[in-house]
């Protein structure tokens, strides 16, 4: 049996009665990047009005009498809702679905469907898979290879049809009609029941198909390819937007375009070159900057050498600087008889670190060090380096060092 949402993708709300209610559960994604259980209930209900996902297609989102439904999944021939708050079996219910999710994805759909087919009927590439993403969808078809007039092609035609306002229209064939073999489509779920759901685009496709789509192709407005990236084995992704995706597309691309405009001090035309221009001189500055930072850190080294006694131990702490700073300083200086202990960044905050000495007392404090500065880091033949999160710290790890070292004079 199909549902509401599959016999008329169009309605927005309608009513129908609550069949079961169950205790359930619900994994979405948290804030930290792990994955969150929330408790709930799995509503049937008699006829649903939301797509439970399936097909490529995301589920949609919607109220059931005002409680929010954040999953609609296919369980056989049923549709379980799943809500925080239990419905009564038996209970009259107005089930509204979100429009504008509702009808993105039929946009979208249908636009996969457009496009797998001119694919095929101009290159003979057939659809192996496809992804109705947040922000753009991916066809992936099976050619290595698609150039660019190629894109071209099929975007061409794929707006020629949309403005030939062919119609959609959706069908059910019984299992056993002849004509479900002459049928696009990679086949039926194991757990299929009933008749073959149709969606055919009049002269150009008739596919199996168990999404929601247009009724006909005017109302996915404009089709984008937005270009052509490499696959799985020997398969290429093709992304596209469809409808009103495209409107925000160029929306966003329009104040970029303004932003850049008013930054660079320049047409839209001349945006390329003029970052060009940028990048050369920002690249020229870096190199400059690089020099003079190794420069710097041979008369640092050199101030640091001929500096008075520090008990062994020679620190220092700069905001500007990177590894290679801290490397050099430690070339010129030699660490053979002293312990070096150097950091770059906040003074408070993340930075970077290096101790260089003897080989024996580097390998016992580097861990140490690296520790106290609530830091990670690694090192061999005399050098330990890293990153660390504590600079404020960095008193400490004199202290350590200090005493290490009066420990090894006293044992001598």
């Amino acid at each position: 049996m199909a549902f509401r949402c599959q016999r008329d993708s169009y309605a927005r709300e309608f009513t129908t009665t609550v069949v079961s209610c169950r205790p359930a559960e619900l994994q979405i994604e948290g804030s930290n990047g792990k994955k969150d259980v929330l408790s709930g209930f799995h509503v049937v209900l008699e006829d649903t009005l939301l797509f439970p996902e399936g097909g490529g297609q995301p589920d949609d989102h919607g109220t059931i009498n005002d409680i929010s439904v954040l999953r609609v999944t296919r369980r056989g021939a049923q549709a379980d809702h799943f809500t925080q708050t239990p419905l009564a079996p038996g209970t009259k219910v107005q089930v509204r679905v979100d429009w504008e999710r509702r009808f993105d994805h039929m946009q979208q759909h249908s636009g996969q469907h457009l496009i797998t087919a001119v694919a095929d009927q101009l290159f003979g590439w057939k659809t192996t898979s496809w992804e109705l993403g947040r922000v753009r969808s991916v066809v992936e078809l099976d050619s290595p290879s698609v150039t660019a007039e190629q894109v071209a092609a099929i975007e061409q035609s794929v707006n020629e049809k949309i403005r030939a306002r062919l119609p959609v229209n959706v069908r059910e064939l019984s299992l056993d009609d002849p004509e479900v073999e002459q049928v696009r489509g990679r086949g039926l779920p194991d757990d299929h029941a009933g008749p073959v759901r149709v969606v055919t685009i009049e002269s150009v496709d008739a596919n199996m198909c168990c999404g929601t789509h247009v009724s006909n192709l005017s109302d996915l407005q404009v089709i984008k390819i937005l270009g052509i990236e490499k696959g799985k084995k020997n398969k290429t992704n093709l992304a596209f937007l469809a409808g009103n995706r495209v409107l925000k597309w160029l929306e966003r691309s329009h104040g970029s375009e303004k932003a850049l405009t008013t930054l660079l001090k320049c047409g839209a035309e001349d945006h390329v070159e003029a970052v060009k221009k940028l990048q050369n001189s920002t690249k020229l500055l870096q190199k400059n900057n690089l020099n003079l930072l190794r420069d710097l850190a041979v008369h640092v080294a050199q101030s640091l050498r001929n500096g008075p006694d520090r008990g062994g131990v020679v620190t220092l702490h700069r905001k500007e600087g990177d590894s290679e700073f801290m490397n050099i300083i430690a070339n010129e200086i030699g660490s053979e008889e002293i312990l070096l202990f150097l950091t770059v960044g906040d003074e408070k905050g993340a930075g970077l670190f290096l101790l260089a000495g003897p080989a024996e007392a580097v390998e016992t404090l580097g861990p140490r060090v690296a520790e106290v500065l609530e830091g990670k880091g690694a090192g061999k033949k005399g050098r330990f380096q890293g990153k660390a999160t504590r600079m404020s710290r960095r008193a400490e790890v004199q202290a350590l060092l200090q005493d290490y070292l009066s420990t090894q004079s006293a044992e001598e």
